[in-house]
């Protein structure tokens, strides 16, 4: 099983130390952020998504792409992925994003696909993206790199379903879908094994973390005893419930079965972590998910032999 790492979520490290923290790991593979850090998030702390040191700059790729590169290669690792915050349609910034992947090594990069917030409409949204996936076909095969849509919550492709629909009239050769369950939990959950049966040649790449649903009392819920009571003013419907990022081993993902139901469609690809619950120092965070597979590992190869 082969483990890779996307530096979102170890923002504390610098790329060489990453690089040393994965070997220790047995982290084969490197998803590099591709993302600039705001100029008023310099002085803060590390965070995932603003001071992020694990971070290629677009502004600056030509002189840090290297060092990146450098940085894997010096500890055996392999820089697999470039993973850009594109927004679906802009062309001009995902040439920049091929060329900053095709000079990484990478062999993969996620490209942009149209958020949705009820502000336009699903097909307006669908024929937009698909005039942007078909423009991104052609660069994937300019550059030799695949381009990958992730299922992420909040975007027309928040299912296995709907990613497919996406991206079923291409080239698996050069386009496909970058599977994250622990996105689902938040939107977009289907049978995994369904939805993985669907991507078939489509599935390129799987996402590893873990999120659960926590109620949260927002006032005083309705009693219902037989039927609807009256509904008084300020009076909440219901309490509230909200999806946060959870441990590995703690979330509402089954990573024992997800392994199962990846292993039953001949999935052989890397399992990109990306833990955003915050609960383990970045070093130990990794070794911990490494531990974590190596165990769901064997447990599997067992369950096949006997």
């Amino acid at each position: 099983m082969k483990l890779s790492i996307f530096t979102v979520a170890v923002p504390d490290l610098s790329a060489a130390e990453l690089a040393s923290a994965a070997a220790a790991a047995g982290i084969a593979g490197i998803e590099w952020r591709f993302r600039g850090i705001p100029e008023d998030a310099l002085s803060e702390q590390p965070s995932y998504w603003r001071n992020n040191r694990c971070s290629i700059d677009p502004g600056r790729w030509q002189e840090q792409v290297p060092v990146f590169r450098e940085a894997a290669a010096a500890q055996g690792r392999q820089s697999i992925a470039l993973v850009p915050y594109l927004n679906c349609g802009d062309m001009a910034a995902s040439e920049q994003a091929f060329q900053a992947a095709a000079q990484l090594g990478a062999s993969m990069m996620r490209v942009g696909v149209p958020g949705y917030d009820r502000s336009t409409a699903y097909p307006e949204l669908y024929e937009k993206a698909l005039r942007y996936l078909n423009e991104i076909q052609d660069m994937a095969k300019q550059y030799n790199i695949k381009a990958i849509i992730e299922t992420h919550h909040q975007t027309i492709a928040p299912t296995a379903s709907l990613a497919y629909r996406l991206v079923q009239s291409l080239d698996p050769e050069h386009v496909g879908v970058l599977y994250d369950p622990g996105n689902m939990v938040h939107e977009g959950y289907e049978n995994h094994r369904m939805g993985l049966e669907l991507l078939g040649p489509y599935l390129a790449h799987v996402h590893v973390k873990n999120a659960g649903w926590f109620k949260e009392k927002t006032g005083e819920a309705l009693e219902r005893k037989g039927e609807f009571s009256t509904i008084h003013p300020g009076q909440s419907l219901s309490t509230s419930w909200t999806c946060n990022w959870a441990p590995l081993t703690e979330g509402m993902v089954d990573w024992v079965q997800m392994v199962r139901d990846l292993r039953a469609v001949g999935y052989d690809g890397y399992y990109g972590i990306e833990d955003f619950s915050g609960v383990l120092e970045s070093t130990i965070m990794l070794q911990h998910f490494a531990d974590v597979f190596n165990e769901i590992e064997r447990r599997v190869n067992e369950e096949e032999q006997a």
